[in-house]
């Protein structure tokens, strides 16, 4: 009889793939513009999209270092940050052009740009000009991201950088991740604090630290792919335009 010790089911069930982290993260997103358009009061739905973005920054990190075609990968994103910016002004600002805020795509775009010339520095095996460059280029991603107005701005970028610098999953880098995201959302970004009493003390809760509940399903990956079919990958791009114009023709129709 083998001895060999086997995955329990319980393991097979939290291993999510890319594909799933995908889907999470677009149901995340989802929430989070139904409370921006449709269901301002519903504050929960915010709190879960914030989420969303983290699991996006990870994902387009993996994504760099798993595509076949660079080039085609920020092709495929600079085509959709095109075709995402029409809706993502509708729904935010009302209007066709909305020039004070761009979509998220933006954002996802320089920090990979960012990301490229780090990593090909990297390369090189020059220590010094490897940590010079990044140095450079995480300051002027977050200037880019900030000037550009992309949506989160330069901690957007930031967030891309830091799942960069601590991919792996070795103790420094998960510890890396926590305290590089409670330092980008909770710092840098901050926002509406949440009163809670807890064992008989006060605290106050950010409402954007949640995003580094994000962890939790990055973790679960363990870089199990998942369905990659064409349809499926082009659908993730696609619903990013498509549900922003959905809910902007949505919320004209509501408010009529």
């Amino acid at each position: 009889m083998s001895t060999k010790p086997t995955r329990s089911t319980v393991a097979n069930c939290i291993d999510l793939s890319a594909a799933a982290l995908h889907i999470i993260a677009m149901a995340l997103m989802l929430m989070d513009h139904l409370w921006a358009t449709l269901l301002p009061a519903q504050d929960w739905l915010t709190c879960a999209g914030r989420l969303a973005f983290p699991i996006f920054a990870f994902m387009a990190v993996e994504g760099y270092f798993h595509t076949r075609n660079l080039k085609r990968y920020v092709l495929r994103l600079l085509l959709f940050a095109l075709l995402s910016e029409v809706p993502f002004d509708l729904m935010y600002g009302g209007t066709w052009f909305y020039p004070v805020h761009q979509n998220v795509i933006w954002t996802l775009l320089l920090g990979l740009l960012g990301v490229h010339l780090m990593e090909t520095v990297r390369k090189k095996q020059k220590t010094w000009l490897y940590l010079l460059v990044s140095a450079l280029v995480v300051l002027a991603g977050a200037l880019l991201g900030t000037l550009g107005m992309t949506d989160y701005y330069g901690a957007g970028v930031l967030t891309v950088f830091a799942f960069y610098v601590f991919r792996g999953r070795k103790w420094w880098c998960l510890l890396g991740q926590v305290l590089a995201l409670y330092w980008i959302n909770v710092v840098l970004l901050g926002g509406l604090m949440y009163p809670i009493r807890l064992f008989g003390m006060e605290f106050e809760l950010c409402q954007q630290g949640l995003a580094l509940l994000a962890l939790v399903p990055i973790w679960l990956y363990r870089g199990r792919q998942g369905c990659h079919s064409k349809p499926f990958q082009y659908a993730c791009y696609a619903f990013y335009p498509v549900h922003m114009l959905l809910l902007a023709l949505a919320l004209n129709f509501v408010n009529r």
